[in-house]
């Protein structure tokens, strides 16, 4: 091997700064390493430069964060086939699913009102939707704030099995160990509804559900 130095005209060209190049580059590091490898620093690292080159294009961390977390929303279909309620559940899905495989991205769901264009499509998509459905322009909006938090807390329920190396089986089944080994003169329900509590079933689908029929009966005051 070669031990002349390497002349900085030789290297290749660095790819120019953009915000899209950051959060694309913040994902793939939040993918592979994981949330706590997720900085400013590291992030400036992968892209060869210096961590103050990033706040020309993004605020802070948290920022970054956000961006990501519209990003990934990007790859959301916003049509499907099938009726009103079809098409909002398969929408809701989708957006669960986008938020899920990436760690600590649907926390910023939960912590902020949407405003990245991506969710916003997604948003709005959703209130054509329930319009469709015969929902009132009040009750319209206050269930689009109530299906946004299900949605972001469903995605970072998912996240954690992929990001802790775990499964649900395994999950559920160590839930299930502690469980029976729960004293039942204590917890009385628990222990005689353990099986069932920890039974598999359509479980996104019935929340899905109970969360829409309750709104389409109960409208806004």
């Amino acid at each position: 091997m070669s031990s002349q130095p390497i002349s900085r005209r030789a290297r290749p060209a660095k790819a120019p700064l953009s915000r899209d190049v950051i959060v694309r580059t913040g994902l793939e590091i939040l993918d592979r390493d994981g949330l706590d490898a997720l900085t400013m620093r590291r992030v400036a690292k992968e892209l060869d430069t210096g961590p103050a080159s990033l706040y020309v294009y993004v605020a802070n961390r948290d920022d970054l964060m956000a961006a990501m977390l519209d990003e990934a929303l990007a790859h959301v279909p916003l049509t499907a086939p099938g009726t009103w309620r079809e098409q909002l559940r398969t929408l809701v899905a989708a957006t669960e699913q986008a938020m899920g495989r990436h760690e600590g991205v649907a926390a910023v769901a939960l912590g902020a009102i949407p405003t990245g264009a991506n969710a916003l499509l997604v948003l709005d998509r959703v209130l054509a939707l329930l319009k469709q459905g015969g929902v009132d322009d009040t009750t319209a909006a206050w269930a689009v704030d109530l299906l946004w938090l299900h949605i972001a807390a469903a995605a970072a329920e998912h996240s954690t099995y992929a990001t802790k190396d775990s499964d649900e089986e395994s999950t559920i089944a160590a839930a299930d160990r502690h469980y029976a080994a729960l004293p039942a003169d204590r917890y009385p329900m628990i222990t005689s509804l353990r099986q069932t509590l920890l039974a598999p079933g359509a479980r996104d689908t019935w929340a899905f559900d109970v969360l829409l029929n309750g709104i389409l009966h109960t409208p806004a005051p």
